[in-house]
């Protein structure tokens, strides 16, 4: 994907000196907030958050930027690793996880959904029009068709026999930064200075069905606490649901750390529990209040995508090995 030049911002190219600026310190000035923003994992981010943009640029909700945000890829039968065309589970099934969340601390999910292209809309119903926070399966599948969603048959041609030659050896084993055993998740925060965060997949390339990974579980693939932050994780689920990463990320922003030192602490404690950890890619995401944001990761090559007033950039994330 190409890459986005940087967009310079001469704001404060402006006269200082006529404003009575002179002993302005820049470098506190740089520190400021900066909202809008939007940041997103992996390169396929930037195209989500051109949509996320439109709405926070115009002074609209993050709780919607982030839906419309990731709703592109979900819907983009080329991307393997989210909604249409996703890849199937080892018995052809293309099921889908989501979770939405917003700055109220209101939370919506679905786990294992067949059938929706776009399972975020339908998190965030179970949101907004339930009493619960987690649907799942044929009952998550029902409430959205009563909610008025299309039923469509998601397996691709491209992702059938992908997953038909898959077949030929079963050989089931995730592969380390391969976009189609992963996930988008996207957090955003906007002129009034409110946080929400999305998190959409089909999970695992061939996993078994009915597993579920971290993606759709708040405190885990995804947590927002207004007051303070927002995480958002990709990579191996079932070693982030272990760690409650996201949720520890935000916690640590709490405690004064920022988003990129928080991430580092979050992903060096999921290593201290998971002795295979060089096996395995985990990803991390964080805002802040102050629109600040930092990634890490474990291996290399995990990427994320910023987006603000400034610029407009896809980014290798800093990484343990």
């Amino acid at each position: 994907m190409e890459r986005r030049k940087f967009i310079k911002n001469s704001s404060i190219a402006m006269g200082l000196s006529t404003l009575g600026l002179n002993n302005l310190d820049l470098s506190s000035m740089n520190k400021k907030t900066e909202k809008p923003v939007v940041i997103s994992t992996w390169d396929f981010g930037l195209a989500a958050n051109q949509d996320a943009w439109k709405i926070l640029s115009k002074g609209g909700r993050a709780l919607d930027a982030v839906e419309q945000g990731v709703m592109v890829p979900e819907a983009d039968a080329s991307n393997s690793s989210v909604g249409l065309g996703g890849a199937p589970d080892r018995d052809g099934r293309v099921t889908l996880d989501a979770c939405i969340m917003d700055e109220k601390g209101n939370a919506g999910s679905v786990t294992a959904i067949e059938h929706i292209v776009h399972p975020i809309s339908v998190a965030r119903k179970v949101m907004e029009n339930t009493p619960h926070v987690i649907l799942t399966g044929e009952g998550a599948l029902q409430f959205a068709l009563d909610q008025g969603f299309k039923k469509t048959d998601l397996l691709t041609e491209k992702s059938k026999k992908e997953w038909q030659k898959w077949l030929e050896t079963s050989d089931y084993k995730p592969v380390i930064n391969i976009e189609n055993h992963d996930t988008i998740g996207m957090l955003a925060i906007d002129s009034n200075g409110d946080l929400s965060g999305a998190c959409t997949t089909s999970g695992l390339a061939y996993k078994m069905h009915g597993r579920v990974g971290d993606s759709p579980v708040i405190g885990a693939g995804l947590y927002v606490d207004n007051e303070y932050g927002a995480a958002v994780c990709t990579g191996l689920g079932e070693v982030v649901l272990k760690n409650l990463s996201s949720f520890l990320a935000v916690e640590l922003m709490r405690n004064k750390k920022s988003p990129q030192k928080a991430c580092e602490i979050a992903i060096e404690r999921l290593l201290a529990k998971t002795p295979n950890y060089k096996d395995l890619q985990v990803g991390m995401i964080a805002i802040n209040k102050k629109g600040e944001t930092g990634a890490y990761a474990i291996h290399p090559n995990f990427t994320y995508a910023k987006t603000s007033n400034t610029i407009n950039k896809v980014f290798e994330a800093a990484h343990k090995i």
